[in-house]
């Protein structure tokens, strides 16, 4: 299948594979793969022909969360440009969460900050021994406020405050542990695994499998919009602060950051 840039889309006996490629940034996320992937998850939510969809990395990572450029981008953007791109992050997780065909993650590397969300949001995550999961916003002094959305309701609140408040990166077997991964599988059957359980899910029935989502997306409807619409403002706000602008800089920068909003004596 033809027609994205940052991905790969092949479908094969009702599967439809995703494969996140910018294997050369680690598969990090830019505007137009966030909006490519979004376009790829609605396309497939419609598709009769897609019964399962598998979204999976190119090279060495699954996803590196937001790219290097766009980040620098950021600190000289406005406060609406900051919203609208809140906005186009939300919208990615909301449609992903709520695709109405069985998601499963492949995951064969890395899943950091955006790629977490992503990994984790699929209704089944296969991923490798080396895999590792973390939303490291803080580092950088950005917010988690999206991706927290999902996460309190995966792991409860306790261990989402040490994932986000921590930031620190989490390997496969205790993201495992925690719930955020369905299974653990050598490298080398990685898509093999994930190939089966769709052929298995292919068994079942379409109707009744959308309809199942349907209902587990309506528990949580009302809350999940009044939650995002405050992510997507604190997300956009916390671009605007002096912190994130430090963050920013030192990461590039290879530095410590020196936080304006921390006053030592």
């Amino acid at each position: 299948m033809e027609g994205y840039t940052t991905l790969e889309v092949a479908r094969q006996a009702g599967v439809l594979r995703i494969t996140l490629n910018r294997p050369e940034k680690r598969n990090a996320l830019n505007p137009e793969m966030i909006d490519e992937l979004t376009q790829a998850l609605s396309a497939a939510g419609e598709d009769a022909r897609c019964g399962v969809v598998l979204v999976t990395g190119a090279g060495s990572a699954f996803c590196a969360g937001l790219d290097l450029e766009h980040l620098q981008s950021l600190e000289h953007r406005s406060a609406a440009e900051h919203r609208a791109d809140s906005e186009r992050i939300a919208r990615l997780f909301r449609t992903l969460y709520e695709c109405p065909k069985p998601t499963i993650a492949a995951v064969n590397g890395a899943a950091i900050a955006g790629g977490s969300g992503i990994a984790t949001l699929c209704d089944f995550t296969l991923a490798v021994p080396r895999a590792k999961f973390g939303y490291t916003e803080v580092r950088i002094g950005f917010i988690p406020a999206i991706v927290s959305v999902f996460l309190v309701s995966q792991v409860g609140e306790k261990r989402a405050r040490d994932l986000l408040l921590t930031g620190r990166i989490i390997e496969a077997a205790e993201a495992d542990a925690w719930g955020l991964v369905t299974r653990v599988v050598e490298a080398e059957n990685l898509l093999a695994e994930a190939e089966g359980m769709a052929v298995q899910l292919l068994k079942n029935s379409s109707e009744a499998m959308a309809a199942t989502k349907r209902l587990l997306s309506a528990n949580r409807r009302e809350e999940l919009d009044a939650e995002l619409e405050a992510a997507i403002q604190a997300n956009a706000g916390a671009r605007l602060t002096g912190d994130f602008g430090e963050g920013i800089r030192a990461f590039l920068e290879k530095r410590a950051p020196e936080w304006p909003s921390l006053k030592v004596d």
